[in-house]
This record gives C-alpha cells, structure tokens and sequence, in this order.
C-alpha cells in the first residue's frame, strides 16, 4: 500500500537539514566522529518523534514500526529522498557518534529496537559523564574487531578500560584482578563473528536489554542519572555475557550490589560526575597506618619529642591540628609516618587507639575538576567522610600551604576557607607539614587559618642523629640494592653530607649520599664486568680479523701465518671468556640467592608482626622460631660462601658498599675531591710545588705558601669553617701574582679557565657590590643572583681570584670580611653560599714602586715598607682575616731567560700541530732575554718580545714556503753587531729554500715597544 501524505510530509520536514542541525546540536565536526559509521547504500534510519529509529537488523525495516499498519515493506521506496539526507550522516544503531574528546554540551540520540516495539531513546542528559563514556566507546571497541552488533561485552571493556574508573575499583573491591577480568571480557569479544567490507553498526538486543535494566537500577536507587555503577549490576543480570563471567568468579548479583552500596556510602547520584565522590578517602588520600601495616613504611629513628607533641596536640578538644614546620629534608613527613606507626603498634594514649591516619593529596582532588563547585563537592566529600568516621580518621596534608588558594576560582572558595568551620571545632583532626619559607608567605598571612594550627618545628637533626637514623635504615636499602652497607659507609656520609652539601639538610642528603651509592653499586654487578666485558671485545675483535685473513691466506703466505697465530690466540681468548662467564654467572646466582633469603625473611617478619596484632600467638611462634630461623641459618651460609670468595681475591663483582663509594658520590655532586688519597695522588701533592714552578719562575715564597695550604687541605687538617686559604699577593706588575692564580686552578680542574676572576677595577662604585651577591628584591636582574655567589654556589671546590683589590670600592670589603672569616655569605635572595672549599687570592700592586727600589738597595726591607703602605691602604679588621700576606720580589736576569724558555715553549707547541719543531740557541735565548728585560714591567715585554721577533720570523718564513712539515728550525741569534734579528735556518742545510743564504729579519729595539 501507498504510505499516507501526511505522515510522509512530517517525516520531510523533519529530515529537513535544518531539523538535523537542531537534533543533533553539537559544535564537533561530523568528520571528527568515531569513524565512518555508516557506508551502506541502503537506507539506515529514519527520525521520528525526536529520535533516530533504527532496524534491529541490517536487512529488515521492521523498525518502521510508527508508520500506519497498513504501509507495506515495498512502498518504502518513497522515502528514499529523505533518506539519503541521513546517508550522509554518521550513526551507529541511532547513535550519533561524537569525537572522543567531545563536549558536554553534545546531545546525542539514539535508538534501539527489538522486534514490532516501540522505538527506544537514549540520550546523554540521562547518564553520568563516565556512563556515557562507556557507552559511545562500545561501538569504537567493535568496530577494532571488526564486529556489526554493538553488545554488552564491547560495554563492559570500555568500562574496565576507564582510567582510574568505577567499574576496575568496584571489581578490585569484590575480591577480583580486574586485569584477569578484562582478559576473559578480550577473550570473549574476539569469539565473536567479524564482518568484512562495509557495513553499519547496530545495537544489540542484549545490550539494549542491560541499557534497561540500569534504568530500572535508576529508579530503584533515586538516582537522578543512570551510572557505572548501575550498568556494572545490570551486567551481572545480562544473560549474554556478563552472568556467566561473574558466576565463574563467585560473584553473584546480590554480592556486587552489597559491594556498590559499601563504595556509594550511602549517597545517590544527583549530578553527572559522582565516581569522584565516593569513597573519596580511598580515591583522593592514602592510609599511612594501612602502609605500616603492611610494612611499607620505612623506619622512624628519633623525632620522640615531636611526635609526642603532635599526639599531645591531637588529644585537644579543639584546635586539635598539630602543622610541622621545619627546612626541606628535616623529617617532617617521616614523623606523620612514625605516628602512624606507633598508632599501629598501640605506642599511643587511648584517644589515638586505631585510628586511622589518611595523607590527603591536594593535587589530586583539583585535578580534573574542570567546571566550577568540582573541587568544592570533592573536597567537601572528603570531610564528610572523616566527620562520619566519628574521630577515626585524622587526616595528613603534606604542603599544607597548598590549600591556600587550592582550587579558588571566579566565585569559588578555597580549600583553606572549606576547612576553617571543622579545623576550629574540633571536628576535623588535621596534621600539617610544611617549610619555613612556606608557612610566612602562605599561612602566617591568613591569620583565621594560622589560629587553628599549632606549630611544631622540627630541626636539622645532628650528625650523630643522623648516623642512628641511617643505621635504623640500612637493612632497607640493603634489601632493596641486595648489597651489603658497612658501617663507615653510613658515618662517611653523615659526615661527608654535613661538611661538604651546604644547601641541602640533613638527613636527607646523607639518606640520598648512601642511595645513590648502593644504587651505583647495583648497576656494576647487573652489568657485565670490566674484564669479561674486554675479552668479550678482543674476541669479536680476533673473529672478523679471522674471516679476513681466511679470504686471503690460499694466495698470500704472510696471511697465512698470521691465521696460525691468530687462531691460537683466539681459542686461548674463548677459553678464558668461558671461565669468566661462568664465574660471572655463578656468582650472580650467588647474590641473587642471598638476595630472595632476605626478601623472605622481611616478608616473614610482616608476617609475625601481623599475626602479633591479631593475638595469633601459635602462628607468630610457628613463624618466628622455625621458619625465620630456618631462613636465617640459609642465610648466614649464603653470606659465609660470598665473604670467602671475597676475601680470596678471586671475585669479579663486589657487593659491599664502602666509604670511598660515599666519597666518590660527593666528589661527582660537588666537585670537591674527598676520596682518600691513592698513592699517585699523595705523591702529586708532594710535588706540587715543583708542578706550580714550571709555570710561576721564581717567588718561591708565593709558590711554597700556596702549595702547603692545599697540602693542609688535602690531608684534612684545614680549620673545616673557613677558606682553604686566602692570600693577597703584592708585587709589581708582570710578576706572576696573576699566573700562579691561574696555574692553581689548572692544577686543581686541568684547565686555568675554571678560575674564577673578578676584575675589581670594574667595582669601584658603591653600587657595584649588588653585582656579587645580587640585586635587591625589586630591581632588575633580582633573580640571575650576584657573579660571584652563583659561580661558588655552582662550583664550590674553586680558585676566586680577586685582581687589584685595591681599587675596589669600600663596600666591598664588607662582603670579603664575611667570606675571609665564617667562609660564607649570604646572597640577594637569603641563600646561604659555601666558600670554605675554595682558595681565596687576592692581589694588589700597592708597594710596587718599594720593591722596585729594595731590589737595587736593600731587600731586606722590602716586606717592612709594604706592610706599612698595605696596613695605610685597608683596614685593620680586613688585614687580620687575610692567611697570609705574599711579596713578588721583581723579575731578575737569569729569570727573564726562564720565561723566555717557557714562552719559547708554548710556540713549540703551536708548531708541533704543523708537524715542525724548532731549536732555540743559548745565545737567542739570551738575546731575546735582554730585549725584553726591563724591572719595571715584569715578564709582559718578554711575550711581546717574543710574539714580535720569533713568532713573527716563524710565520714568514712559513708563508714564504723556506719550512715545510718535518722540518727542525734552528732559532740563532743575530750574526753581527748591526743585524738585531733572529736567524731562522732549517737543521742539516742553509737556512730559506734551495741553500739561498739565512733568513735574517730586522726588528726594532726592545726600547721601542714599550708601553
């Protein structure tokens, strides 16, 4: 029969692209949808009533179901003008299928439709946010396997595969490994028939059935939205799929439901996001006390009078929340850790008897709340469930000063502002930690939110407390590396930590200083050895020589001898590589050995604590006096067998970590060389002066001095609270006060330009000094911090080289008396910096013109006039802090000829990269000496001289091609009286090319290029 006109024209209009446009009100793209729903030449859908109708089957149309009884199948064809409108429409089974990062603000129909009935509406307005997650990741999960027919099983995936979601926590709190359960959920979906080609998507009857079932869920519930929760009971009804995957687990409907009920706390869902309300503890928080209980909480040493004050203010009627204050590193999280123990151990008053201590993470309550009053509805959640838990649960805030702001917003309150009401009435027990730093600039500024705190401060605790401590945590770091920790290790690094680490606390650093240790050690016994590691290499290296030598040795006699040989050598190498490997291997499997005994003894020991605490007194005695000392006597043989092969000498790996790893940690850190001194090294230092004047010629005073004070410092006799040293050199210029700066600094780093040299002549103003330690606060470059304290605070163990103090402003000298005498100064931003591992010099030219003098008439008088001149130039408080004051005697004769050999040998140097050497005769020696002589200006006009008469003759010489590569120059002085040039002549023949006469160059007097 004909299909009636009015129904048609209805159907018209509302197929009608502007309809469509008001259905489907989403501002996503339609090519952003999940994938090409519908590739079909045949009609797949049609609207009515506000909702997409879809066939239950690809091939019928009963779900035309509205049309009048009397339309027959074959008169459909006259809708196919308004059909084709929804071709170009992407749907599965009715629905509409948005990006997965769509908006909130999509409304999306759909329909599903089972037999002659009615056309049924889903709609996103009646689910949760994470409901209709599931629900449009369903089809993208069949459409991964290729599968038509949406069903429950693709629902059930998308909800366990939810991140942090529902339905894994409802699973896990039922007893069952969601990750087991999401396995047999794959294992069915791929059962399923897969199609090819194209093809639409529908709704299955079972899925629509389930769809229904959480409806009725809904409203037996009072919930205003269907949620996970309600499709994961209806699942457990679902006769397709979910009843047999439960009844398999044990998990009977009744039992899931008893279990959602215990989640929701008797709460209903009244908005689209409720998952983030319910068990916001659990979710949001992390029980200490379970943590203790289950021995993941490492062990609390000393903090006794702390803790003590924090229960004694917890036992207050109001009022009752105790914040920690104390420098980072100090222990404040360690001692709400060993509360917590101690609440387990029943080490509390009565009033702290089981309960429970739960450490709130504020920075995952803000996360993901993205529209306004979330944060408030999770954070208010959080307090009701303490305040239901009638004083069992006391909660720990680490950086407290977070909540002020937390979560603030346009028209919103802050976490501080939440906790105020509870915080003062007692309501609410809270336990805080935070820094110095953090509690003036954040709590101290809200005065309502300082009162209901009371302070408890908690100091850096001393090196003998923090050798007790690291004691009490040896045997976990020893469990976790499986190396053994000697006790010198742990006093090294309290030690080591405190003199050397000036800007962390302790005992944080000396707890990191033995992990990074122990960790080191771990990485070179999982490694392979050094010496396996070799053979290994040389091997591989003997077998492709092998191959080679086999190509070649049927025509070439020599290769075949050489394969003779080789494969001697070879078979000895393998044999050795096996012998190593199987040491290797065996001792391996020797400390894994020792390794699992251990980690069953702690987990034995668990055992015993638990079944202490539940009075099971049989067990703990059944654990604690048979199987424990089983273990340990497996133990001991284990350890006994490693120890032997220690001490023989014959192992590859080593399992102790030691005082010198400890000192090698703080060497990498700092820079400071702290390990215990080799033989080599006791031996440079002896000789160090001797390595200082090839550099420095003569002032055998100013060389002797520094070398001993770095001998002090190196053989740990140095007073550890001030400067290794500080001298101030005084002399006339070109002298070597400079020089010996720098060749202290190569020898301490291998290079001079780790030197770290201030020019004072550029601080001769008095607002120069922000420029060492740093800019006031307001002004620009407060945050770059000054030149001179982030050079030291970055390279603690330095050469601080400051030239011509004497033209430094007055002010300066303030800052340098802080560092002469305590070896520390405090910078711009408050930040204490460490100079006593540095070398403080200090030069001036003051008394200059004295020591010119003295040299011609009485050097015995030299240091008397300049100490006079010096104590008229600075202060007496500056002078008193100065180690020790250097004279630079002037430059004599026979030394002027060592500089020259020196600089002479620095063109060398340059030549040798030309492949060239050169020969530089007494009598040039002397002649370059005598030109660059004068006392006035020290060693300066030697480098000049040297740059202008050699260097100068070298280059021409070699740009005129008379020196090519493997040539030896021979450098003589000038042959008459008039010539005043060096001769350059090549060794074994005439000088310049081809026997031509001896290159001589003319060059004006030494007079002539002074300054």
């Amino acid at each position: 029969m004909d299909v009636q006109t009015p129904r048609m024209n209805a159907i018209g209009r509302l197929a009608s692209r502007r309809a469509l446009a008001s259905t489907f009100r989403t501002y996503i793209p339609r090519t952003t949808s999940l994938g090409p729903m519908v590739a079909t030449p045949r009609p797949a859908a049609y609207q009515h009533g506000g909702a997409l109708v879809v066939p239950t089957s690809p091939t019928s149309f009963r779900g035309l179901h509205s049309l009048p009884a009397a339309t027959s199948l074959a008169s459909t064809h006259a809708l196919q003008p308004h059909l084709d409108v929804f071709r170009r429409h992407q749907s599965f089974g009715g629905v509409s299928a948005p990006a997965s990062h769509r908006s909130t603000t999509i409304r999306t129909f759909a329909a599903a439709n089972s037999g002659a009935g009615g056309g049924k509406r889903i709609t996103q307005k009646d689910y949760t946010e994470k409901a209709w997650e599931a629900i449009v990741a369903a089809p993208e999960i069949a459409r991964e396997y290729s599968q038509q027919i949406v069903e429950t099983e693709h629902l059930f995936k998308a909800l366990m595969e939810q991140s942090n979601g529902l339905a894994r926590r409802i699973i896990t709190k039922a007893g069952l490994n969601p990750t087991r359960i999401l396995e047999k959920t794959e294992e069915f979906v791929r059962k399923q028939p897969r199609v090819s080609g194209n093809y639409e998507q529908v709704l299955g009857r079972s899925l629509e059935s389930l769809i229904t079932e959480a409806e009725k869920m809904k409203r037996k519930w009072k919930d205003e939205f269907v949620s996970v929760e309600e499709l994961v009971a209806a699942m457990a009804k679902d006769d397709r799929f979910g009843k047999d995957l439960f009844r398999a687990e044990g998990l009977t409907a009744e039992k899931l439901e008893e279990i959602i009920m215990e989640i929701r706390g008797g709460k209903t869902v009244q908005d689209q996001d409720p998952e983030g309300k319910y068990e916001a503890l659990t979710k949001y928080g992390r029980d200490l006390t379970q943590a203790a209980r289950d021995g993941k909480l490492d062990p609390v040493i000393g903090r006794d009078d702390e803790v003590r004050r924090c229960i004694q203010i917890l036992s207050r009627r109001t009022k009752n929340n105790p914040v920690l204050i104390g420098e980072p590193g100090v222990g404040k999280t360690a001692a709400a850790e060993g509360l917590a123990q101690r609440i387990v151990s029943g080490d509390v008053p009565a009033s702290l008897q089981g309960r429970s201590l739960v450490s709130l993470d504020i920075g995952s309550l803000i996360a993901g709340a993205k529209y306004r009053g979330e944060f408030e509805d999770r954070l208010k959640s959080v307090i009701k469930e303490v305040q239901d838990s009638q004083g069992q649960v006391i909660l720990f805030i680490d950086e407290i000063h977070n909540i002020v702001g937390a979560g603030k917003g346009e028209g919103a309150m802050d976490a501080g502002n939440l906790l105020k009401p509870m915080l003062a009435r007692g309501e609410l027990r809270c336990i805080g930690a935070t820094t110095l730093d953090e509690y003036r600039q954040y709590i101290e500024k809200d005065p309502a939110l300082e009162r209901r705190f009371q302070q408890v401060y908690l100091d850096q605790p001393s090196v003998m407390d923090t050798i007790s401590i690291l004691r009490g945590l040896r045997e976990r770091y020893e469990l976790h590396h499986g190396v053994k920790i000697t006790d010198s290790a742990l006093v090294e690094a309290a030690q080591l930590s405190d003199r050397y680490i000036a800007d962390r606390f302790l005992p944080d650093k000396a707890i990191d200083l033995v992990d990074e240790a122990a960790a080191k050690l771990k990485m070179e016994i999982t490694s392979k050895p050094s010496a396996l590691d070799e053979v290994d290499r040389r091997v591989l290296q003997l077998e492709m020589e092998k191959l080679s030598l086999q190509k070649a040795a049927p025509t070439d006699k020599g290769a075949a001898s050489r394969l003779g040989a080789l494969s001697a050598e070879l078979s000895a190498l393998k044999a050795k590589q096996a012998d190593l490997s199987a040491r290797w291997e065996s001792e391996r499997d020797d400390m894994t050995k020792v390794q699992r005994l251990r980690e069953e003894i702690d987990r034995v020991n668990l055992e015993i604590q638990q079944a202490e605490r539940d009075y099971d007194l049989n067990r703990a005695a059944e654990l604690k006096y048979g199987t424990v000392l089983e273990l340990q006597k497996g133990l001991k043989e284990a350890e006994e067998e490693l120890e032997a092969a220690e001490f023989s000498g014959n192992r590859m790996l080593h399992l102790e970590v030691t005082e010198d790893d400890i000192a090698s940690i703080v060497a990498k850190w700092t820079g400071i060389p702290v390990s215990k001194l080799m033989a080599s090294d006791r031996e440079k230092l002896l000789h160090l002066a001797d390595e200082l004047h090839r550099r420095v010629i003569g002032q055998n005073e100013a060389v002797d001095a520094v070398s001993d004070a770095i001998q002090r410092s190196r053989a740990g006799l140095s007073d550890p609270n001030r400067p290794i040293a500080s001298f101030m050199f005084l002399g006339p210029t070109g002298v070597g006060k400079t020089e010996l700066a720098k060749a202290l600094a190569e020898y301490m780093f291998n290079t001079d330009a780790a030197l770290v040299r201030l020019d004072m002549s550029e601080y001769m103003e008095k607002h120069t000094v922000s420029r060492l330690i740093g800019a006031p606060p307001g002004y620009i470059g407060y945050e770059e911090g000054g030149q001179l304290t982030e050079a030291v605070r970055r390279r603690p163990y330095s050469v601080i080289l400051f030239d011509e103090v004497e033209k430094a402003h007055g002010d300066v000298f303030n800052v340098l008396l802080q560092i002469l005498d305590d070896g520390r100064v405090t910078d711009s931003q408050g930040r204490t910096v460490n100079f006593k591992n540095a070398v403080i010099i200090l030069t001036s030219n003051i008394g200059s013109a004295s020591i010119l003098e003295a040299m011609e008439t009485d050097p015995a008088t030299v240091k008397e006039r300049v100490t006079s001149q010096v104590r008229t130039h600075f202060r007496p408080e500056f002078i008193n802090r100065i180690d020790e004051f250097i004279i630079f005697q002037g430059l004599q004769k026979d030394q002027i000829k060592s500089i020259v050999r020196l600089q002479a040998d620095r063109v060398q140097k340059r030549l040798a990269d030309k492949k060239m050497r050169m020969e530089l005769t007494e009598d040039a020696v002397d002649h370059l000496a005598e030109k660059g002589y004068d006392p006035a200006f020290g060693a300066r006009p030697v480098k000049r001289v040297v740059q202008q008469e050699l260097e100068t003759a070298l280059a021409k010489g070699i740009l005129r091609g008379d020196f090519a590569e493997g040539d030896i120059i021979v450098v003589e002085a000038p042959g008459g009286a008039e010539a005043q040039g060096l001769v350059l002549k090549r060794k074994g023949g005439a000088a310049g090319d081809n026997g031509a006469e001896p290159v001589v160059e003319q060059f004006p007097n030494a007079a002539e290029i002074m300054p």
